[in-house]
Formats: structure tokens, C-alpha cells, sequence
């Protein structure tokens, strides 16, 4: 699968804005899924200061300042991205092996493996109450397969909340949406993250894109579809493996990957400081479009 992907963000300002500073974390990072095979960044009025580098995860970052008057900022990423492996997961080696069990071997890791205990605590964004714990040990009961109690956890969080766009903004609480029982895709994959840390075992949040198809013999419009976030549990021995809790499926060909970290605060995608007195308005558009189907793997 070759997907060409363009995000574009764009901030009006009601007041000039004579300084801002900036990190863009929005070119998708190669894994063992898909190649990034290029990502330009085109930012307007050109910035004074440039800067891109790897963060503490190996996600890319771009940092930038506009030094001048502007009143207006957009930051567009087109991106050219190959998935080079299937998405269905032969989960075999786990298939009957209880989740505890796999919670011991966590603990045992390889030295060069032992990053992976960074994401068992919980955060901010995935504080764990004694209500998401009890939520948590619904799927994770006592001798339960590592893989059936997360494909568990992610099946109820699909049937026991609703996708409510508007309702929650990046600072919500998980309590407002255990209460609530809605939320999105962000607020979806801190819970089940949550849920599984504290079990002791390791998530990761995972953002990206996701491939809208559009209905048999409509054209599909540009611009519709949308940054989406899902979560990954670690296996040893297997590695991460993807769940989505807002589509209950595990992700495949038409999820692309930007990059992960503890929670959204680690993989934001465009974050500044701005100096005005004014007020601002964002607008956002995703266009993802599936180029060739026999396109050929990368050598």
C-alpha cells in the first residue's frame, strides 16, 4: 500500500503576532509497518530559525521561530508513506499464555530492553482510579490470555462509550470520561492505557492517521479525513502490538503511523508560544490518499 498523506494546520490571528515559537511533531517516522519514503515541511511566512531532530522516543521533531509580524500561520507536511507489512498479527506465541505471566517476564527484560519499563507508570493522562482499575479487571481476570483480555478491553471501551467529538478538549480527565462515558480517539486510547498500566503491564499511545474509505461509487473529498490515536501493548519476545478502542479493531493497512510516547503530551502534534494580545482560530485538514496498490515494497 503507498499512501501520499497532507496535514495541513492553519492559525488566523485576530491581532498580529510579532514572535512565535514552535514544535511540529508531524513527519511520520519509518517502523517496522511502513517507510516514510518523504516528508517535505512547508511553513508560512517562512520561519528565522529551523531546527529538526529526534526527540527521547525517535520521533521527528521540528522546531521553528518566526521572529517578524505575521497573522497568520500555516505548517503543511505532505508525506509519502509505503506500508510494508500486513497489519493482521499472527499472535500464536501468546495465544494461551496468561497476561500475568507476561507481566513477570516484564520485569525481566534484557538490559538493552529495559526502555520499555517507561511505559508502565502511569502520567498525568493516564492516572489510574480505583474505578479505571475495576474497569481494567473486567477483561484482565485472574489466568486470562494476554491477547484475549486486551482484544477484551478494547471491545467494551468500543460498546461502553461514545465517540462524542466536541466533548472533550486535550486537558479533560479521564474521570470526565469514565463519568461521562464519551470522548475520542485521544481520550479512548489514555483510557485502555490506563487501564493496562495498571495492571502493570506496558502501553504506549500511538498517533497518526487513519484512511477514510468512502462509500461504493462516491468520489472520496479531499481533506475529510483525520489525525487518530490508538494505543500498543508490549509482548516480550513479540513486540508491540496495535489495538484501536474507537473502531475496535486492530489497526491494519490503513493506519499510518507519525510516532508515540507515554501519552499525547509526548507526541503533540504542533505545540507554540506566541506573543499577542489577541485571540485566534484553528483550522485543520487531513487528506490521505492511497496512490498505487502494487506499489512496490522498498529494497
Amino acid at each position: 500500500m503507498h499512501y501520499k498523506v497532507t496535514h495541513t494546520t492553519r492559525y488566523t490571528y485576530y491581532e498580529a503576532v510579532s514572535l512565535c515559537h514552535n514544535i511540529a511533531r508531524l513527519i511520520p517516522r519509518s517502523t517496522d509497518k511502513q517507510v516514510c519514503r518523504s516528508a517535505v515541511l512547508e511553513i508560512y511566512p517562512a520561519p528565522d530559525i529551523l531546527d529538526e531532530y529526534e526527540d527521547f522516543f525517535g520521533n521527528k521533531v521540528t522546531y521553528f521561530a518566526i521572529q517578524h509580524e505575521h497573522k497568520s500561520l500555516t505548517v503543511t507536511v505532505s508525506s509519502e508513506i509505503v506500508r510494508t507489512n500486513p497489519g493482521t498479527l499472527e499472535f500464536s506465541l501468546y495465544e494461551n499464555t496468561p497476561w500475568e505471566a507476561v507481566k513477570e517476564q516484564l520485569y525481566s527484560l534484557r538490559p538493552v530492553d529495559t526502555d520499555i519499563l517507561q511505559y508502565i507508570p502511569e502520567t498525568q493522562m493516564t492516572q489510574a482510579s480505583p474505578e479505571i482499575l475495576e474497569y481494567a479487571l473486567r477483561s484482565f481476570t485472574p489466568g486470562r490470555p494476554l491477547f484475549e483480555a486486551a482484544r477484551d478491553l478494547m471491545q467494551r471501551i468500543y460498546e461502553n462509550f461514545e465517540f462524542e467529538p466536541g466533548f472533550t478538549t486535550v486537558t479533560t480527565p479521564l474521570s470526565l470520561v469514565m463519568k461521562e462515558r464519551k470522548g475520542v480517539c485521544q481520550d479512548f486510547a489514555h483510557l485502555a492505557i490506563a487501564c493496562i498500566r495498571s495492571v502493570g503491564l506496558a502501553a504506549r499511545y500511538v498517533s497518526g492517521y487513519i484512511e477514510t474509505i468512502p462509500p461504493e461509487g462516491t468520489e472520496k473529498l479531499t481533506g475529510v479525513d483525520a489525525s487518530h490515536a490508538w494505543f500498543a501493548l508490549y509482548v516480550p519476545g513479540s513486540g508491540w502490538i496495535d489495538f484501536d478502542p474507537t473502531n475496535n479493531q486492530l489497526p491494519a493497512d490503513q493506519y499510518l503511523t507519525i510516532g508515540w510516547g507515554r501519552d499525547y503530551s509526548d507526541i503533540v502534534p504542533l505545540k507554540g508560544v506566541i506573543v499577542s494580545s489577541g485571540p485566534h482560530r484553528l483550522s485543520v485538514s487531513v487528506d490521505v490518499r492511497r496512490v498505487n496498490n502494487n506499489a512496490e515494497r522498498p529494497s
